[in-house]
């Protein structure tokens, strides 16, 4: 089953969230330690929490930059890849920039939404004409509270395999 598959049956069956939340740790070691748990949104989208845990704490015990940073990544990236199909497309991160608003001193919730219309406008479209093109997704972090954290601006390369110059 492909990925956009499995994201979206992971919107409507516990099941297919918990196995996607046990195997993602698998296929992205990166990220295992930091404990985060992705959470489709039942209109189109994906969020990804990360818990307030020491490992993702900085010395002030807020969570950690890097962690939010990290999840703003993680969630734009399965958000786009949940409208193309990996086998197909490459995507590489270009740009990551992030504003920081509010200190988070518990878990927080990283949310990305692009439409299917979006993703067919500006990246599948222009792909019948060009070998590239860059996509800009923006994700917002909020904590349990609701207080707006951080924003993340994640841009990626969008490149069908088949023009891919380096080997895997």
């Amino acid at each position: 089953m492909s990925l956009p598959a499995r994201l979206a049956q992971a919107r409507h069956s516990a099941f297919a969230r918990w196995w996607l939340n046990v195997v993602l740790p698998w296929v992205i070691p990166f990220n295992r330690p930091h404990g985060f748990k992705v959470l489709p949104l039942r209109d189109g989208g994906m969020s990804v929490e990360v818990p307030y845990w020491r490992i993702n704490r900085n010395h002030i015990k807020g969570i950690h930059a890097c962690a939010m940073a990290t999840a703003a990544e993680m969630c734009s990236g399965l958000s786009v890849l949940e409208r193309l199909d990996p086998k197909q497309y490459r995507l590489i991160m270009r740009e990551l920039r992030m504003q920081y608003h509010f200190q988070a001193k518990q878990r927080v919730l990283a949310v990305a939404s692009p439409s299917a219309e979006e993703i067919e406008q500006t990246v599948v479209a222009p792909l019948r004409d060009r070998d590239s093109v860059d996509y800009t997704s923006t994700v917002m972090l909020h904590d349990k509270r609701g207080n707006h954290v951080a924003t993340g601006t994640v841009t990626w390369q969008v490149k069908p395999w088949s023009k891919v110059r380096t080997k895997v």
